[in-house]
């Protein structure tokens, strides 16, 4: 991302989840969005210190607390969206998924569902943008085929 990128996602003022976005309407980084976080935070905090506090500090407002709810559910859903690609290279890199299960605090089974249901949704989005003449994202046939028979491998990225 760009300077000009950061300086205005800098100067945005965020009330929804769905303001949280670059200006060409891709994702913004997390780490943009946890520094506008803790700034929002860092403001609403200060609301606590005494009126006699002997510093100078900003303290938050109606709208602080209306951005960090918006920039924690932005924040949610990013990770959120991560958390199945993340399953897939811990698999594809030798994890198990006994591993794999632990680390999501689920059962290997769930891991499994997991990974399944985001296969299927990046095949949803690839014949969605394909049936549309764009040129597609997400995954094609062979790709899906393969990771569903990665979710498919009880052992994982075990070796056999």
């Amino acid at each position: 991302m760009s300077t000009s990128e950061h300086e205005r996602w800098t100067g945005l003022t965020v009330r929804r989840p769905d303001d949280v976005r670059a200006e060409a309407g891709g994702p913004v980084p997390l780490m943009w969005q946890m520094q506008k976080l803790t700034e929002h935070n860092d403001r609403l905090m200060n609301r606590r210190l005494p009126a006699d506090f002997p510093y100078e500090v900003e303290r938050g407002d109606a709208g602080d607390s209306l951005a960090a709810l918006a920039l924690g559910t932005s924040i949610r859903r990013d990770i959120a969206m991560e958390r199945a690609s993340r399953v897939r290279e811990a698999i594809e890199l030798g994890a198990t998924w006994g591993q794999v299960a632990t680390a999501l605090d689920v059962t290997a089974d769930e891991a499994r569902d997991l990974l399944r249901r985001w296969a299927d949704g990046q095949r949803k989005l690839w014949l969605g943008y394909e049936a549309e003449g764009v040129k597609p994202i997400g995954m094609d046939a062979d790709e899906h085929a393969a990771v569903l028979a990665l979710a498919a491998d009880e052992n994982g990225g075990a070796a056999a």
